[in-house]
């Protein structure tokens, strides 16, 4: 199939570390007010209950499994035309990540090269997210590194069930459906991406995104997926007075040049990576536990200096914060529905 390539309370900073605070009114609705979501029912038939749980990326990856199934071929056209729209491939090129916590004049700067790759157009979402928590994502020990398993159980809801942190019994709030999840760890939110066969994307893959550092005769270099100066109207952050997150698919006009939209604002986004950063001093930021990268800034970022698309900052891994979220990514031989894949 071929591939459509133009698939079109504030947060402050220590250490380079954003601080998490309390969430803000509305973001977690009372008990009361609550309006959870209905189960879905999947089918009996395993290869459409995978399709109904939008798990294409492994339907296809095993399609050796599935190909003598009478409705394969169907299957497959929907999943690969469903991740045709859902992912946009970003083109080759540089990510220049700073060393610092905040870009001073000859600052040192990590150059890296990135191949292409593929990221999802929007964030992963609360309905998308409770597919996972529905198939039992939380007691598949396959999907967690084992050194995480002892927190496995602190991985609860406000009622105590397995989820995200500001769930109840479960079940997310069906308002908020299409709102980017959050409340979830960098340990959910890797669980989730290896369950649907994607992975997180590396933080210089999602600079590259967000800065459109692409391999052309110009080497150019944006502060934003839209340009180079900020547009509080091209995305949800404080200073947009929106207060809350919004749909996944708000803010269209602030999408990168291949239609990913909102790599800044709405949530902080989990990366792949490390969090590896110096004081101005060299000294190095490290935190009691493993510290991974976050980028973007969210609804609630006070300082516009951190909603660009070079700063850096990141969060310990455990955490389940109010305002961050993630999307997930693919390399381009695991894109199997484009036929460069292995088998």
């Amino acid at each position: 199939m071929a591939f459509n390539f133009w698939s079109r309370s504030k947060t402050t900073s220590r250490g380079g570390v954003a601080e998490e605070l309390a969430p803000a009114v509305g973001i977690i609705p009372s008990e009361e007010d609550y309006d959870p979501a209905p189960q879905e029912i999947l089918e009996a038939d395993p290869l459409r209950a995978m399709f109904q749980q939008e798990r294409f990326n492994l339907i296809l990856k095993d399609r050796a499994t599935w190909k003598s199934h009478p409705d394969w071929s169907e299957v497959e056209q929907q999943a690969s035309g469903h991740l045709d729209r859902q992912m946009a491939i970003v083109p080759e090129g540089r990510a220049s990540l700073l060393r610092t916590l905040t870009e001073v004049p000859d600052a040192e700067v990590i150059d890296a090269n990135v191949p292409s790759f593929l990221m999802d157009i929007h964030a992963v979402t609360n309905d998308r997210y409770q597919l996972f928590v529905d198939a039992g994502g939380y007691d598949d020990l396959s999907l967690w590194p084992e050194s995480v398993w002892t927190h496995l159980i602190q991985f609860r809801d406000q009622t105590g069930q397995p989820g995200p942190r500001y769930w109840r019994h479960g079940r997310h709030d069906q308002r908020l459906s299409r709102h980017p999840v959050v409340g979830v760890c960098w340990y959910e939110a890797s669980a989730f991406a290896r369950w649907i066969g994607q992975r997180l994307p590396t933080e210089p893959e999602w600079q590259l995104a967000a800065s459109w550092r692409i391999v052309s005769d110009t080497d150019v270099l944006y502060r934003f997926p839209w340009g180079d100066a900020m547009d509080r109207k091209k995305c949800n952050i404080w200073a947009s007075q929106v207060c809350s997150t919004v749909p996944v698919d708000s803010y269209e006009h602030g999408a990168a040049p291949n239609s990913v939209v909102q790599l800044i604002g709405n949530v902080w986004e989990w990366v792949e990576s490390d969090l590896d950063i110096v004081t101005e001093e060299g000294v190095q930021i490290l935190g009691e536990m493993t510290m991974k990268s976050a980028r973007g800034g969210a609804f609630d970022t006070y300082f516009e200096s951190q909603c660009t698309a070079l700063f850096r900052s990141g969060f310990n891994a455990l955490t389940r914060a109010h305002n961050l979220g993630f999307r997930c990514a693919l390399s381009l031989t695991d894109a199997h529905w484009l036929g460069k894949g292995t088998e």
